[in-house]
């Protein structure tokens, strides 16, 4: 009897199979079980009969525990009514190992109940769905960035110094008495590799240690961040639309399943298309103001206004130009008007705010000195990325796109904590 796995059970249709997974939930009607098995693939409903398995068999399942570990054998077969439009009709059941008072049952629980056992709560229908559409948002990044001719160099995470300010920095112990940083951003490093390779992108784990508690942050989190020689601030802008605009067509096409049990609203994603809108930072601020926001000129904007902003478009909005004062100190001032920086933030829309940062970078080597000690930065630490500007500097950008908020736009999910296995947050290091 072949071993299928439930997300292909549809090729097994009329076939006798083996199913082997857990138990994820039971109910009974006088002589029949009803038995909702997972393999990780999926969920499907096994119906054990006592008339076709018999007592012996039919007993195994009396009292089987919410995840204990189960072999089911039978024949797979098509019905509208079953979640997924497939059951198994049982023949033989094989308990592998007997679960006894899981805590994690089908009642409603607290978030902090659920994230004291991450460990257990990502076995729920709802989590299966979530981890499998970031899977496929992983996949479908690399998929574009390979096709389009991007090289993989992925960059360090233990760095000298910092990339996005001092004070968002996890010091860590390096050998006899050198401290070392869990990287916040591979962008520097990317500049190298961009200037050797002339497209890459870097695809790993990034560290802040901002104290912040909102539902946009963690602080650890993964981020992809292309960088491309001989660019401007307009290829980078086309690269990040263009890069969403893949990404999400690619989960609508191949999860939808998923999505449909995170009762998403697929007609939200299917509007996003390109062209995105194109804003500058002083029509964001008209807009932000016509829409009653108390902000002001030269500061950046918070989760509220970035909320405000995308809601007045159906989808992603690009906002560039922002004051160079609140930009990091590699981004290039607009030649044309020096006091704000060749920068782009693209917002996710229904309020989920930035899911991409980047720009065009500062390619001058005096002016980047200037900056460099400008921000208290020690110059010898960037020597090495002076270097890059005194052989063979070019115009040249890139950006970064958070995976966590973008699996959780495109799953509708009111948190990030939920986008990845095991969040790590300002007061959760555990499980």
């Amino acid at each position: 009897m072949p071993i299928a796995y439930i997300q292909d059970i549809a090729k097994h249709e009329g076939q006798d199979v083996t199913i082997r997974g857990w138990l994820h939930n039971r109910r009974s009607s006088g002589k029949i079980h009803f038995l909702v098995v997972r393999d990780g693939t999926g969920f499907i409903q096994a119906v054990m009969s006592k008339a076709s398995v018999g007592d012996e068999t039919f007993q195994k399942a009396d009292h089987l525990g919410q995840e204990s570990a189960i072999i089911v054998r039978g024949q797979a077969r098509a019905d509208a009514r079953a979640p997924g439009g497939y059951e198994i009709e049982v023949g033989d059941l094989q308990v592998v190992s007997e679960a006894r008072d899981y805590p994690i049952s089908p009642k409603e629980h607290g978030v902090e109940y659920l994230l004291d056992r991450r460990h257990l709560w990502i076995r729920s229908q709802r989590q299966h769905a979530i981890l499998r559409v970031r899977h496929e948002v992983v996949n479908a990044v690399r998929d574009f960035f390979n096709r389009e001719g991007f090289v993989l160099a992925d960059a360090p995470i233990f760095t000298p110094s910092a990339c996005e300010g001092t004070t968002t920095l996890f010091p860590v112990q390096y050998f006899e008495d050198d401290t070392a940083y869990l990287t916040q951003s591979g962008q520097l490093y990317n500049e190298a590799t961009a200037l050797a390779l002339g497209r890459v992108y870097c695809f790993g784990p990034t560290f802040r240690a901002e104290k912040s508690k909102t539902r946009r942050h963690l602080t650890e989190f993964w981020m992809v961040e292309p960088e491309m020689a001989y660019a401007t601030l307009d290829d980078v802008m086309r690269l990040a639309e263009k890069l969403v605009v893949s990404v999400v067509a690619r989960v609508l096409e191949a999860r939808q399943p998923e999505l449909r049990a995170l009762e998403r609203d697929l007609s939200r994603l299917e509007l996003v298309q390109a062209p995105f809108p194109r804003i500058t930072y002083d029509d964001a601020i008209e807009r932000l103001r016509a829409a009653g926001q108390p902000v002001e000129w030269g500061g950046d904007f918070g989760g509220t206004d970035e909320t405000v902003l995308s809601g007045l478009f159906d989808r992603p909005v690009m906002v560039h130009r922002f004051p160079a004062a609140v930009k990091a100190f590699y981004m290039k001032p607009d030649p044309e008007r020096p006091e704000v920086a060749l920068g782009v933030d693209l917002l996710a829309p229904e309020g989920y705010g930035e899911i991409v940062g980047g720009g065009e970078r500062l390619a001058d080597y005096d002016l980047l000195l200037e900056r460099v000690k400008a921000h208290d930065l020690p110059p010898s630490t960037f020597e090495w990325y002076l270097d890059l500007r005194r052989w063979g500097s070019v115009p040249h950008g890139g950006f970064g796109m958070g995976i966590e908020r973008v699996v959780a736009w495109l799953c509708g999910l009111e948190h990030v904590r939920e986008t990845i296995p095991f969040p790590r947050m300002l007061y959760r290091l555990a499980p």
